[in-house]
């Protein structure tokens, strides 16, 4: 009995669990979301990516609690590599996306530049200046060496017209990583997001 009692109220484990990462994709779907757009620029590929992501953090080796949000994120930039092979996709610009059917919050105009962009370019752009991976990293998660990393990055930023003042706000010493793409981008509330996200989340906790 007593024994029992010590075990229910002991320390619980510092590792996240399922149910964890589920808050964790529900509370913060703001700025997950839009990272699994900007690297899919498809949102049927989008959702997938996003629901793929929970799964692999949920399945894959324990994280600590205070690491989860970050695992979370690379769950679904792997996803989104894995998806579409970015470094193995013809280096052109994108065609004219038909933006209509977009959900609301990725409709602005600096969303749609970005997702513009031809898509090993776009990777790198959102790997390295929205979210902070190194060169190396990126070179190593996309399959290429560094130098076709850093020269991907200079064309992302000279397309996009404005890089001093992107590297400024997405490198801000004030921001925190996780929320980068969502403040920089002002996201509204997913309310127009199809209900499959929601109820695979439900469904996997």
């Amino acid at each position: 009995m007593f024994g029992a009692r010590k075990l229910k109220d002991g320390p619980s484990s510092p590792y996240a669990s399922r149910a964890d990462f589920c808050r964790i994709f529900e509370s913060k779907m703001n700025s997950l979301y839009p990272l699994a757009f900007l690297l899919t620029a498809d949102q049927s590929l989008a959702e997938q990516c996003f629901v793929g992501g929970l799964h692999i953090s949920q399945e894959g080796n324990h994280v600590f609690r205070e690491w989860a949000e970050s695992w979370a994120r690379r769950a679904i930039i792997l996803n989104a590599i894995r998806m579409v092979r970015p470094h193995e996709t013809a280096d052109h610009s994108q065609p004219a996306k038909d933006r209509s059917a977009w959900p609301e919050m990725v409709k602005g105009a600096e969303m749609g530049d970005l997702v513009d962009l031809p898509t090993f370019e776009r990777f790198v752009f959102v790997m390295s200046v929205l979210e902070g991976y190194s060169d190396q990293e990126c070179s190593l998660h996309l399959g290429c060496v560094r130098g076709e990393v850093v020269a991907a990055r200079s064309r992302a930023l000279k397309r996009m017209g404005q890089s001093a003042e992107t590297v400024r706000v997405a490198r801000g010493q004030e921001e925190e990583p996780s929320s980068r793409v969502a403040e920089i981008f002002e996201c509204s509330p997913l309310r127009d997001l199809t209900k499959s996200i929601t109820r695979l989340v439900a469904a996997s906790s």
